[in-house]
């Protein structure tokens, strides 16, 4: 293991002796230096890990050498000595960078005790730094697969979401299209990202139980309540809570959802303290919360509070041309995680794979080519690795050719085809909104997002 270097920078040949010995027993590789300008040499050619620094020294000041190691590298720490009373100048050096300072004449044990800290700290920061890079190599832009129109929009909306001081976000979209991967996305990209994410699934947990995940309860507020539990609200403070399901929330536990996020204030259950949170509310749902308000099963207030920033999340099958892409993404995860060796998709399965309707959306594709790469044998995937359902999707007569459209010549403009079908399946089903949307292979969602597009619905 590579031993932390340290180089002392002092005048005086005695001290530098003396700190040389003391450190090197206590296990640290150690140079040193009599002068600033031969320290920044050192600081240049050997990249010591941590100075002890006279602040007094011959030529350059011990602060001007201080500014100058922080420009070659800001990550070294540097810890200042001083004599007595340059409590001023020490001060001076921490606002310049200084980890710490220590006066003279110094106690070489409370020196170590300071070293010790300051590399701890430093490796604190160097942890923090990885952190921050795994969780945006996770849910950053790599992880959000797509160059469609609709994924090149939907990135442009989060990224812009993420930035924002944005309280609250509805995310619409059908089951499996990733809702939770972009509630995270946002929340990472976003100033919160190093305080907690934390999720609940509205439809998973009882209604009886909600409130206490939600808001917290008091040690006694009911029968098994044996000690003080904090809800997530609380526990997420500066960060963002996801929400996924909110459709399905029973309507009192709405009013109460509701009554938090009007002043971002709550009361554990049994509790009499108000307590004030800063969170990001992210809700998810896969169902028509229009349709919900019109059968009485959703708050219209709610709603509104709820999707101050909306986003739309397309069913796969309306983004046909990001779907190699994302298949492709799959295929290189699970050939590391099961050493394989697939190294593309043959013709066949290539045209299964995009013609195919995708009800389960990407969390059906990825569990698909999960399943042919653990089964599959062969270096290239190929149609008999896939479902039987897909296979027959896709061979069945009239829904494996979309090619009867022919391209004029001159082109169309392809936001006036789609807006004049829009129109067209309205019209044959008497203003349907349902039966228009089966018409043309779309959930209702994706059909009233449409509507309002071009302006068919206020």
């Amino acid at each position: 293991m590579k031993k932390t270097k340290i180089l002392v920078v002092d005048d005086e040949h005695l001290i530098r002796w003396s700190l040389e010995q003391n450190l090197k027993k206590q296990g640290y590789e150690v140079v040193t230096a009599g002068t600033g300008e031969d320290a920044l040499r050192i600081v240049r050619d050997d990249q010591p890990d941590l100075l002890l620094l006279d602040i007094q020294l011959p030529g350059i000041s011990g602060l001007e050498v201080l500014e100058k190691v922080k420009e070659i590298d800001d990550e070294i720490i540097v810890i200042m000595v001083t004599a007595h009373g340059g409590l001023e100048t020490a001060v001076n050096a921490m606002r310049l960078g200084a980890y710490d300072y220590i006066n003279k004449p110094f106690n070489l044990d409370e020196m170590a005790i300071v070293i010790k800290k300051a590399l701890e700290t430093s490796d604190l920061r160097r942890e923090v730094a990885r952190l921050r890079t795994e969780h945006s190599k996770k849910f950053g832009l790599p992880q959000i697969i797509g160059t469609s129109r609709h994924m090149v929009n939907l990135i442009d909306m989060m990224e812009k979401v993420a930035k924002s001081d944005a309280s609250t976000v509805l995310i619409q979209g059908e089951s499996g299209t990733g809702k939770e991967l972009v509630a995270k996305y946002i929340h990472y990209k976003s100033a919160r990202a190093e305080r907690p994410f934390v999720a609940i699934n509205c439809a998973a947990v009882p209604a009886t139980l909600l409130e206490s995940e939600l808001f917290g309860h008091e040690k006694g507020a009911f029968t098994d309540a044996k000690a003080t539990k904090k809800g997530l609200f609380e526990l997420a403070d500066g960060g963002t809570v996801f929400l996924d399901e909110i459709g399905d929330m029973e309507m009192g536990m709405q009013a109460k959802l509701l009554r938090f996020l009007e002043d971002r204030t709550f009361r554990r259950i049994g509790g009499s303290k108000v307590i004030p949170v800063d969170v990001r509310i992210v809700s998810a749902t896969n169902k028509d919360l229009l349709k919900a308000i019109e059968e009485k099963e959703f708050r219209n207030d709610l709603y509104y509070r709820l999707q101050v920033i909306p986003i739309y999340l397309p069913p796969l099958r309306e983004r046909r041309d990001d779907i190699l892409l994302i298949a492709q993404h799959f295929i290189e995860l699970y050939c590391a995680e099961f050493n394989k060796q697939v190294k593309g998709v043959s013709r066949p399965a290539e045209k299964a794979l995009v013609e195919y309707s995708w009800p389960g959306n990407i969390r059906e594709l990825k569990n698909v080519l999960e399943r042919a790469i653990i089964l599959g044998s062969e270096d290239t995937l190929v149609v008999e690795h896939l479902p039987a359902e897909i296979i027959a999707r896709t061979q069945a007569p009239g829904l494996a050719s979309t090619s009867t459209f022919k391209l004029p010549a001159e082109g169309v403009d392809i936001e006036e085809v789609e807006k004049e079908l829009i129109r067209q399946a309205l019209e044959v089903t008497d203003w349907n909104q349902s039966k228009a949307a089966k018409k043309l292979n779309l959930g209702i969602d994706a059909f009233r997002y449409r509507m309002k597009k071009f302006g068919f619905l206020k």
